[in-house]
Order: structure tokens, then C-alpha cells, then sequence
């Protein structure tokens, strides 16, 4: 990204990012600038060609081996706390459009050309971390609940989850505590990621920057996080179809969220 030739030192303060508040409106306006980028860069494209072959191969991995059964689940509501950070092309691609550069799918991997791409690494592999915590702490959660015995088929694991106290229990506290997980890997990264694409101010600048968004707009960062959890959910629900149109839309919506947030350097 050699067009950032005004990017702010790695060392800038997090008091140097004003943070702005925002309402429902800003919500609505990052959905239709998200959405008109879209239709403007058809990513699903590489949504369908990249990412589903490789959520396919981990997800026949799971079902071959009933030990990784209970984990399907955890699995697939986990890959949003990623999300972030696989949607850094994406922000590219919004960020080039907005410039009047070229923003066609290739150009979402000239992202990983950027200055800061060692501080987004960092915080990809901070959530990655979190996501493999969730995962081991799912686990554990099912066999507090249901037990050390795993189901032999899917049905069995449907059966087991819907049809006993346990797996009543294994609902209500499994999604309590991804709750819990959820909520600190939207806090420090709902912003952060375009953050450090825009001005490449370093690692604890921008997660510090995120916290501060969440905080001085408690409600509108609680009805965005309702929309990108209800929009995955019903990508989710069509055999995962849903999320080749779903993922890049509040990918491109959440850089135009950043730019309401974030008031200009």
C-alpha cells in the first residue's frame, strides 16, 4: 500500500485518535457504503473459491473423528471472532474505492503490503489465541456437562444436545461463556484492524482505540454487534451459503463504521 505515504508513526499515542460518538444512522450508513461495496467488487467471489474449501476441509476433519464431534459447533461460531482479521483484504478493498484506486479482488492482498502488517499480524494471532481458548474451554464445558462418552454420529450429537438436562445445561452455559469471548474480541478488534491499515499506529494504540469505541458508544457497538451476529446467523443457516454474500458486506460495511468512529487524522 505505497498510496499511504502520510501513514502516523508506529508510536503514536492512543489519545492522538479521537474517537467519535455515533447513532443508529452511522450503523445504517456503514451497511449501505458496505453493501454498495459490494456490488461494486463481487469478494464473495473469493469467499467461495478460498475460504469454503478450507472451512470444508476442517469441518470433514470434525465430522471423520466422533471425538471432535461436540467441537462442530464452538468451531463454527468461532470463526467470527477471526472474522476481523480475515476481512483485512476487504477493508482494502474499501479503502481503494474510496480513494478512486483501482479495487479489484486482487488488489485485497496488496493489505498484506501494508507498513503496519507486522502489528496486524500481532493482533490476528491475539485472536486466533482467543479462539483456540474457546474452543479448548468448549470442550471442557461439554465434558462437565454432558461427559467423557462422544456420540458416534451427528444425529446422536443432535439428540444428546436437544433432547436431555444435560444438553440443556451444555446450551445455556456454552453460550454464556462464548458470550464472555465474543465480547473481548469485538472490544479490541471491531476497529483496530483498519486502524492499523489507515495510519499504522501500532498494536496497543489501536486495540486501546477499539476499547474506546465500545466504551463511548456502549449502545450503537451493542446494536452492531446484534447486526453482525444475527447477519452470520443467517448466513449460517443455508449450509453456510449465506456467508459468501453475508462476510464481505459487514467486511466492507465495518471499514466504513471506522471511518464514522475515528475522526480524521
Amino acid at each position: 500500500m505505497s498510496q499511504h505515504a502520510s501513514l502516523a508513526p508506529a508510536s503514536a499515542s492512543p489519545y492522538d485518535i479521537k474517537i467519535r460518538n455515533i447513532g443508529k444512522d452511522d450503523l445504517w450508513y456503514a451497511l449501505s457504503k458496505g453493501l454498495d461495496d459490494f456490488k461494486a467488487n463481487p469478494s464473495h467471489l473469493v469467499f467461495l473459491s478460498i475460504i469454503y474449501p478450507v472451512m470444508g476441509l476442517i469441518l470433514a476433519r470434525f465430522t471423520a473423528q466422533a471425538s471432535l464431534l461436540p467441537l462442530i459447533f464452538p468451531l463454527v461460531a468461532g470463526f467470527a471472532l477471526i472474522g476481523p482479521f480475515a476481512a483485512i483484504g476487504l477493508y482494502n478493498l474499501s479503502y481503494r474505492r474510496e480513494q478512486g484506486l483501482t479495487a479489484g479482488w486482487r488488489d485485497a492482498f496488496s493489505a498484506f503490503q501494508s507498513p503496519a502488517i507486522g502489528s496486524i499480524l500481532v493482533l490476528g494471532l491475539m485472536l486466533m489465541v482467543i479462539f483456540i481458548m474457546w474452543l479448548a474451554t468448549a470442550r471442557l464445558i461439554y465434558h462437565y456437562t454432558i461427559g467423557s462418552m462422544m456420540p458416534e454420529t451427528m444425529g446422536a450429537l443432535i439428540g444428546e444436545v436437544l433432547g436431555t438436562p444435560q444438553g440443556w445445561a451444555l446450551i445455556i452455559v456454552g453460550n454464556a461463556v462464548g458470550f464472555l469471548f465474543a465480547l473481548v474480541a469485538f472490544t479490541i478488534s471491531v476497529i483496530s484492524f483498519p486502524l492499523l491499515l489507515d495510519r499504522n499506529v501500532g498494536v496497543g494504540a489501536a486495540i486501546q482505540a477499539s476499547i474506546n469505541a465500545v466504551r463511548l458508544n456502549p449502545r450503537s457497538m451493542s446494536v452492531w454487534a446484534a447486526i453482525v451476529v444475527g447477519g452470520l446467523i443467517l448466513g449460517s443457516i443455508p449450509f453456510l451459503v449465506g456467508l459468501a454474500l453475508v462476510m464481505p458486506i459487514l467486511g466492507h460495511a465495518t471499514w466504513h463504521l471506522y471511518r464514522r468512529v475515528v475522526a480524521p487524522d
